[in-house]
């Protein structure tokens, strides 16, 4: 669905993806784009996961201060 969405923004027909794909085989090769996409893999792992650490130290202090007992 997302996909789509992207495709229909960006108005992209079957043709145009078939260029782009063909140029990138171009560009990269084929034995170069499963390390490219790997390496983008670890990259979204991680920039999640350093967001998921950055909610978790804001949202730490607000269940300090909830906590009855501490001054």
């Amino acid at each position: 669905m997302e996909l789509n969405g992207i495709l229909a923004f960006l108005n992209l027909g079957t043709g145009e993806i078939i260029l782009i794909v063909a140029v990138i085989l171009l560009l990269f090769g084929g034995k170069k784009i499963p390390e490219l996409m790997r390496g983008l893999g670890k990259g979204v792992k991680s920039f999640k996961q350093g967001m998921n650490e950055v909610e978790d130290e804001l949202k730490k202090p607000v269940e300090d201060l909830d906590k009855p007992g501490k001054e």
